[in-house]
């Protein structure tokens, strides 16, 4: 993750930067030097600070920065996150990288939070899901974590998932099983997600080996229920909600007893937290 990162900030930084700073570079004399404070504008949960303080520190190596608040905690309008003391073109320059990757994460981090504390009193998880920002995807499923979320899988490597134009593709339940049973003996770590669009499809993969995880996608609340009592008391597999949740809905799907309910929004509909760079002379 952290050579991923680095090339991120990197190509962030490039693309900001180009040919060079020339606003600062003719306004702002090169013996100037200042201290800034990175503050949040309104409540909610950090994530990102660190990255942020790399933005910094990959333009200019000789400035001071702290960090004063970790990723994952919850802060108050007016909170102090980060300081950052030093010639004072170098932190105008990284500025605006800085905020982006702060606001954004901390955008994600908050937003989980927001449905992790609706459901917070029933024993379902929130997920994350791959609708992530292409390049961002590290950064931000770790800003799920530090809303209180959890991971689904993190690419195509790490979990089969069997979806609805697989299941077209692949010709029937026999060669899905034939299928989940090689995959098991070459893979044995890697967990077997199903997509379940009907009620018939869910009692059908109740009777299958090797499945992990039933995706049950976009299930009225009723049918929901109906999948966690045909599930009974066994612990496998798990039964995952997905389509459609919104703050208004995600309460009663958890309440219905999924373990899991899986949210794209988290990573590609987060509004930014408001993050601002104060100034001070140094």
């Amino acid at each position: 993750m952290q050579d991923s990162v680095t090339a991120l900030i990197n190509l962030a930084l490039a693309e900001d930067i180009g040919s060079g700073d020339v606003t600062s570079r003719y306004f702002i004399p090169e013996a100037s030097r200042a201290r800034a404070f990175a503050a949040a504008r309104c409540a909610g949960v950090v994530s990102g600070v660190e990255v942020a303080a790399r933005v910094f520190l990959t333009v200019d190596p000789h400035l001071d920065v702290e960090v004063l608040i970790a990723d994952g905690s919850h802060v108050a309008t007016g909170a102090l996150l980060m300081r950052i003391e030093g010639a004072a073109r170098s932190i105008l320059t990284a500025e605006r990288t800085a905020l982006n990757f702060l606001q954004r994460l901390s955008g994600v981090a908050t937003l989980t939070s927001d449905y992790v504390a609706l459901i917070k009193d029933t024993t379902t998880h929130i997920l994350d899901t791959r609708k992530t920002t292409p390049g961002y995807r590290m950064l931000e499923k770790q800003a799920v974590v530090h809303g209180g979320g959890l991971n689904h899988r993190l690419g195509l490597y790490d979990r089969a998932m069997v979806k609805d134009n697989h299941l077209v593709a692949e010709g029937g339940l026999p060669a899905i099983q034939a299928a989940i049973h090689r995959l098991k003996s070459d893979h044995p770590e890697v967990e077997v997600e199903l997509e379940a669009d009907s009620l018939e499809q869910v009692h059908s993969f109740l009777g299958m080996d090797g499945v992990d995880h039933l995706l049950l996608d976009n299930m009225a609340l009723d049918e929901l229920r109906q999948a966690v009592a045909a599930r009974g008391e066994h612990a496998t597999p798990r039964l995952e909600a997905s389509g459609g949740v919104t703050l208004k809905t995600v309460r009663d799907i958890a309440l219905t007893g999924v373990d899991f309910i899986s949210i794209g929004a988290l990573t590609h509909s987060a509004p930014a937290l408001d993050i601002g760079l104060d100034f001070q002379k140094a």
